[in-house]
């Protein structure tokens, strides 16, 4: 007897189990099979290999040689055949239908957009099916296709600006994930995405933090397509969030989910990094640091330092802003065992890179020599492993120019083989 799933996606539609992906356990539009026999709808089986590094079958976690996949045509006629049998069945509807059908059906038409979008708000807070509701009838296209009205020309901008936030604050409460491939699509289109730079840009405090939450839950959803999205913004978009990032008094919510943002952007793309940089995001973290008393914040602001600094341009403007050596070297020790590990990351990228007089005096001037001596004696505080490796690194890179300051501890020139004598 053939064994039947119910599909959360729609509890009144029950799918043979072997129409499942064994990822998502949903029922498989485009399926395909691995090198092991085990079939999977493409997208997820894409992410656990591409996004998620794994070379293993889900299914069995047997070791692939090969990320091959082949189509099964076979499988697909025959879930489309089932679903074409089915075709009869109705979709179910909230209770709140009729009430949402005529706010959808008059949205277009009416002068009072704004006030028709703030009941559509208020509608979908009673309930995820609402919500549910609201995307089977067209709301997610109805959304987007207002917001993109900010992009165009209008003579009555102010009532046209009112209306995508609001359209925005209204988007922001409708879930999607990495299955939605359409509504993926509909929101990284190109002038969408201008139309949420804008909101990010111009926006209260509000719909900025709703912007940032939106680019956040797509990177979620489908990180390779939004790397590829990040990096076609202009220097305009990091400069944005930068701007969010600085204003923690403001809207701290929205200045960590941009932090977080940030991160997330700039871990997964080099071309970003570039420009993070050009938008003036060394200057603007630097001068961030030392005000930064949360320790979680302070950690943020260090991570995001690091991976710029990772880059030429990124190092170079660091050592040009001329307190950045200071900053760093402040928190070290202070904050916690990640900011000491991600701070010593720093100094021996600019310490590697840029060795010179000024770099090396600052270091020692401003206490971050001091503290990575302290490393080295302690043994703790994120003086371990690769961290410790990098701090004899330093000092033995560099103790023969630190060595001819009286500041520079006798017994650790000769732990380092440097000798006593003056140079």
């Amino acid at each position: 007897m053939e064994k039947f799933v119910s599909n959360p996606g729609d509890p009144s539609m029950d799918f043979p189990q072997h129409f499942r992906c064994p990822i998502s356990m949903e029922l498989m539009k485009d399926p395909v099979t691995i090198s092991t026999g085990v079939s999977y709808e493409r997208r997820n089986i894409e992410k656990w290999f591409h996004v998620y590094k794994r070379r293993t079958c889900p299914a069995t976690m047997q070791s692939i040689e090969t990320l091959e996949m082949t189509p099964n045509h076979t499988l697909k006629r025959v879930i489309d055949a089932w679903l074409d049998s089915r075709a009869d069945h109705k979709p179910s509807f909230s209770a709140k239908h009729d009430e949402l059908e005529m706010i959808l059906g008059t949205m277009d038409s009416t002068p009072f957009k704004v006030s028709s979008l703030r009941k559509l708000r208020s509608l979908l807070k009673t309930g995820d099916d609402v919500k549910e509701d609201f995307r089977k009838s067209g709301g997610m296209e109805l959304l987007v296709r207002i917001m993109l009205q900010i992009s165009v020309e209008n003579h009555d901008f102010l009532s046209t600006f009112s209306a995508c936030e609001e359209a925005l604050l209204v988007l922001h409460q409708v879930p999607f994930s990495a299955d939605d491939d359409e509504i993926l699509q509909l929101l990284m289109r190109p002038d969408c995405m201008r139309s949420m730079a804008i909101m990010l840009q111009r926006g209260s405090s509000e719909a900025r933090f709703c912007a940032i939450s939106m680019f956040q839950k797509m990177a979620k959803a489908d990180a390779r397509r939004w790397k590829s999205v990040a990096q076609d913004h202009g220097i305009d978009f990091f400069k944005s969030l930068m701007e969010t990032v600085s204003d923690d008094q403001i809207c701290a919510k929205a200045s960590s989910s941009a932090l977080n943002l940030l991160t997330e952007t700039l871990e997964s793309s080099k071309k970003s990094r570039l420009k993070a940089v050009e938008a003036g995001a060394i200057c603007t973290l630097i001068e961030l640091l030392p005000e930064s008393s949360n320790r979680s914040r302070c950690e943020k602001i260090m991570q995001l330092i690091k991976l710029l600094c990772e880059c030429a341009e990124g190092r170079l403007a660091f050592i040009e802003h001329g307190l950045g050596i200071a900053a760093v070297s402040k928190k070290m020790l202070n904050v916690s065992n990640a900011a000491t590990k991600i701070g010593v990351k720093i100094l021996w990228l600019v310490s590697s890179f840029h060795p010179t007089e000024r770099v090396l005096e600052e270091m020692l001037v401003y206490g971050a020599v001091q503290k990575l001596v302290a490393l080295l004696n302690v043994g703790g505080g994120g003086g371990r492993g690769t961290t410790r490796d990098r701090v004899v690194r330093i000092l033995k890179l560099h103790g023969g120019t630190w060595r001819r300051f009286p500041c520079f501890p006798g017994e650790l020139k000769n732990y380092l083989g440097l000798g006593n004598d003056s140079c």
